[in-house]
């Protein structure tokens, strides 16, 4: 499989580097995606390039757009993409400390017998998966798609 992209940055995270680029507008027509005109890149793992053809073409990106990896960074888990939303849940365990590690964008919204309510802004597939990986000590109370601009 071919594209074309406009590369923005490289990543590493989980053991690996990733490219994160956006998709040439006249090849993404093309293509069929589950977030049409996704404000975000996509990502590539970059060993997972077979190959790659520096072109001679330019792309200019106004400051107030740039992508800023920190900021994405922040609010991706296992490097999987999907809807920036705001979830809320509640921690039934001990300590949520952890969970603050884990996600930079939490907070704690309230604490209670039933357990500790936090909220945070994240991309979509990859925080299932550490939420799966929690079991019993989370409950998702509610997921909100953010529009994004």
């Amino acid at each position: 499989m071919q594209r074309r992209l406009q590369p923005v940055g490289i990543m590493f995270s989980e053991f690996y580097f990733y490219l994160a680029g956006f998709i040439v507008p006249k090849e993404k027509e093309e293509l069929k995606f589950e977030i049409e005109n996704d404000p975000f890149p996509t990502i590539y793992r970059i060993d997972r390039i077979n190959s790659f053809t520096v072109t001679e073409t330019h792309f200019a990106v106004p400051y107030s757009k740039r992508f800023e990896e920190g900021e994405f960074r922040k609010r991706i888990q296992f490097m999987y993409g999907g809807h920036l939303q705001r979830l809320r849940f509640l921690f039934k365990g001990g300590s949520y400390e952890y969970i603050l590690d884990r996600l930079p964008t939490a907070k704690v919204v309230e604490e209670s017998e039933k357990g500790t309510l936090i909220e945070a802004e994240v991309f979509g597939k990859g925080i299932d998966i550490w939420l799966k990986s929690q079991g019993e000590l989370i409950e998702v109370i509610s997921r909100q798609e953010i529009p994004v601009n």
